[in-house]
C-alpha cells in the first residue's frame, strides 16, 4: 500500500448512527402500506442515492409505486427524529475524528443529498472535521459505482491509492474499491460476505480500532 494521505468517510452507519433510525422508519412505513420484504429492500438500498433507491423500490413494488412519496415520508420522520435529539454519532466517532484530523486529510462521501448531510453534521458538531464533502446529488451514478469516490479524491487532488475509505455497506465498499481505494469496513446493519471480505483491506468491529492501523 502506498503512503496514506487522506481518509474518506461514509456518513450513515459510519459517522452517524442513522441506519438503525432509518430501518425503524422504513419498517413502520412498510407496515402502514402493507409492503412485503422491506428488510431485503433496505439492504439493497443501503448506500444508494435517492433516484437509485426509487428505481429499486419500483422494480420490486411495481412501476406505479410512488417512491417519491415513500422517501418523502422517510425524510419527514428522520427530520422529526433529529428535532427530538434522537440522532446520535456512532460509538467512538468523535475520538476517531480527533485522532485522524491532525494526521490525515479527512473527507466525506455520502449518497445522501447535500442539505440533510450538512444539516446533520452541523447539528452533531462534526462538520468542521471534513475538508470536503461529496454528496449523492453531486454525481450521476450512486454507489456501488465508483463515481462518488473518484470525485471525493479529485476534491482534494489526491490519488485514490493514497486514500483509505471507511464504509459499512456492501454498495459503499464496492464503490470505493472500484475507485482504487483501500477500504476499511466497520459493519453496522450488514455483515460482510465472502466477496466483501476479499475486497476489504481491513474489517474492524468499531471506529475505536482505527487508531491501531492508521
Amino acid at each position: 500500500m502506498k503512503k496514506i494521505q487522506a481518509v474518506i468517510f461514509d456518513m450513515d452507519g459510519v459517522i452517524l448512527d442513522s441506519e438503525s433510525v432509518c430501518d425503524k422508519i422504513w419498517e413502520s412505513l412498510a407496515e402502514e402500506r402493507r409492503l412485503e420484504n422491506i428488510n431485503r429492500l433496505m439492504n439493497l438500498c443501503r448506500g444508494l442515492n435517492r433516484n437509485d433507491t426509487i428505481s429499486v423500490l419500483k422494480k420490486y413494488y411495481g412501476k406505479d409505486f410512488d417512491g417519491e412519496e415513500f422517501l418523502n415520508s422517510v425524510r419527514i420522520k428522520i427530520r422529526k427524529t433529529e428535532e427530538e435529539g434522537n440522532l446520535k454519532l456512532m460509538p467512538h466517532a468523535k475520538e476517531c475524528l480527533d485522532y485522524l484530523k491532525p494526521r490525515y486529510r479527512l473527507c466525506l462521501a455520502s449518497s445522501t443529498s447535500k442539505e440533510p448531510v450538512f444539516r446533520q453534521l452541523k447539528k452533531l458538531q462534526v462538520i468542521d472535521y471534513f475538508e470536503t464533502i461529496t454528496t449523492g446529488d453531486m454525481v450521476v451514478h450512486s454507489k456501488p459505482d465508483p463515481e462518488i469516490y473518484r470525485l471525493a479524491c479529485k476534491s482534494i487532488n489526491t490519488a485514490p491509492e493514497n486514500c483509505v475509505a471507511i464504509e459499512d455497506s456492501p454498495n459503499g465498499i464496492k464503490s470505493a474499491f472500484s475507485a482504487g481505494i483501500s477500504v476499511i469496513m466497520i459493519p453496522d446493519r450488514i455483515q460482510p460476505d465472502k466477496e466483501i471480505k476479499q475486497i476489504c483491506w481491513k474489517i474492524l468491529p468499531s471506529l475505536k480500532e482505527i487508531s491501531g492501523i492508521l
